[in-house]
């Protein structure tokens, strides 16, 4: 069994592991456990009583958190030059095409979210074993395939973030910063876990939202109360 760090038994002794909290007072419980020398991401971990190996009940969808992520996001958005002016003034750090392609074939992905057109998804499927792992991937339910690339380039930068639950039923995904107030981060949280409750599957029976936990990066795990979510 791994040893406790001197930081990390100083953050168990703050709050009771076997209590269930608020969304409040764990949002205040992160605040108080972080101990990083950077601003830490606030996350979420979410355990759903759905089968993801089963189509009808996979749960993914895009959600935009009201204060942002507090996270610098980069986007590249590939696209024919007709386009590139409209990516441009929107805010993407990159865009073109092919220059971009041949770049992700040689290992380039530094990157946060890659934003295409449907026309050019020929060339761009082709590097789905590059970009698949990575989370890259554009597609059209999150938003990331569309002729609208300003919008989609504007509302990424806004905090427009894309969840899926994993393999093992988990949703995890980042609320904010522990530099954000106790009221970002719970319109953040609240804002997540409701679209997650309404994309819950009909095929889906028993307990949808079986467990949820918050916490800093490096934290501990603090148990929230589901029933907390629309106090």
């Amino acid at each position: 069994m791994a040893k406790l760090t001197k930081k990390r038994k100083e953050a168990l002794s703050k709050f009771d592991k076997t209590a269930v909290h608020t969304l409040t007072d764990a949002i205040k419980i992160v605040k108080q456990t972080a101990n990083t020398k950077f601003d830490s991401s606030v996350d979420l971990d979410v355990r759903l009583g759905v089968d993801p190996r089963k189509a009808n009940q996979m749960v993914r969808g895009t959600v935009m958190l009201p204060h942002g992520t507090g996270k610098t996001v980069r986007v590249l958005v590939l696209c024919t030059p007709e386009k590139e002016e409209e990516a441009k003034e929107a805010g993407a750090d990159f865009y073109g095409l092919d220059e971009y392609v041949q770049k992700i074939k040689e290992g380039w992905t530094d990157v946060d979210v890659i934003i295409t057109m449907p026309s050019v998804m020929p060339k761009v499927g082709a590097l789905g074993k590059i970009l698949g792992p990575r989370g890259l991937m554009p597609n059209p339910k999150t938003g990331t395939v569309t002729m609208e690339v300003g919008k989609a380039v504007r509302e990424a930068k806004a905090g427009k973030i894309d969840f899926k639950v994993d393999k093992f039923g988990i949703i995890h995904a980042a609320v904010g910063k522990v530099s954000f107030n106790e009221n970002q981060l719970a319109d953040n949280a609240r804002e997540l876990l409701q679209t997650i409750i309404k994309l819950k599957p009909t095929a889906a029976k028993g307990t949808y939202m079986k467990s949820l936990f918050m916490s800093s990066t490096m934290g501990p795990g603090i148990r929230v109360d589901q029933k907390s979510i629309t106090a």
